[in-house]
């Protein structure tokens, strides 16, 4: 594995939470981050998650089946957020449902970075990104490929922690590809905070996502793994590991 200038390009490792339970979940994080994982992005189950494609759609249902409650998230990640950094991953619903003060308050308790929210338009999120910031967190701005420069420009002026972006207009999982170097030029141009590329990140694809960017975001190629019934819980954990080192190698070679 070479190094990437002075770092190392970033894994950020999508689960999620409670499928198939709470200590599972625990696991596979804790497994992830021993195999080269930089973040957990700890999915909250929700109904309708309108950006994921069929196969986080399915585990969502499938936590949600199993009697997922929101307290499981703060479970999960008290025990995970201080081995790894850890952000939520929610739509806005539940976020609004609870209120952000509740969901800010929660994560600072438990040490976790921030949220990820999909479905929130960067205007919306104004308020909520200030408030959040005064406490610490971060609230991860989205750019997309149709994005033109001038609302790149506007997007990326007070992004943290780093930058989320879309490698298609669609869902997670689908596997379209499009050129993305002319938007990182775009986008690097006003910020210097990372750029990772997330939708239809896996091995195939993994290190083209990643040129010129600082890291990648996979989900669905873990949670594929996590839901096969053929597999054992330990042979999951072993898989995701195996997938996860892969990736990591891929993109730093």
């Amino acid at each position: 594995m070479q190094v990437n200038g002075d770092k190392l390009k970033q894994l950020v490792a999508y689960i999620t939470a409670g499928y198939p339970d709470v200590n599972f979940s625990i696991d596979a994080a804790l497994a992830l981050k021993d195999a080269g994982a930089d973040i957990i992005e700890l999915g909250i189950p929700f109904s309708d998650p309108v950006a994921d494609g069929a196969v986080i759609q399915e585990a969502n249902l499938k936590a949600l089946r199993n009697g997922f409650k929101m307290e499981q998230i703060f479970q999960i990640s008290k025990k995970i957020a201080p081995e790894i950094s850890t952000f939520w991953m929610g739509y806005f619903n539940p976020f609004y449902h609870k209120g952000i003060d509740y969901f800010a308050a929660k994560a600072r308790e438990y040490g976790v970075s921030g949220f990820i929210i999909p479905d929130l338009p960067y205007e919306e999120a104004a308020p909520y990104k200030h408030l959040l910031e005064g406490v610490g967190l971060n609230l991860i701005d989205f750019i997309a490929p149709t994005h033109t420069e001038k609302r790149i420009e506007k997007i990326v002026k007070n992004s943290s922690a780093f930058i989320y972006l879309v490698a298609y207009a669609g869902i997670t999982g689908s596997g379209a590809k499009e050129d993305l170097s002319k938007i990182v030029k775009h986008i690097k141009r006003h910020t210097n905070t990372p750029v990772f590329v997330g939708f239809g990140v896996d091995e195939k694809s993994a290190k083209e996502k990643a040129k010129d960017v600082e890291g990648v975001i996979v989900g669905s190629a873990f949670i594929k793994i996590l839901l096969d019934e053929s597999l054992t819980k330990t042979q999951k954990i072993d898989k995701i590991s195996v997938l996860a080192r892969n990736i990591k190698e891929i993109i730093n070679e």
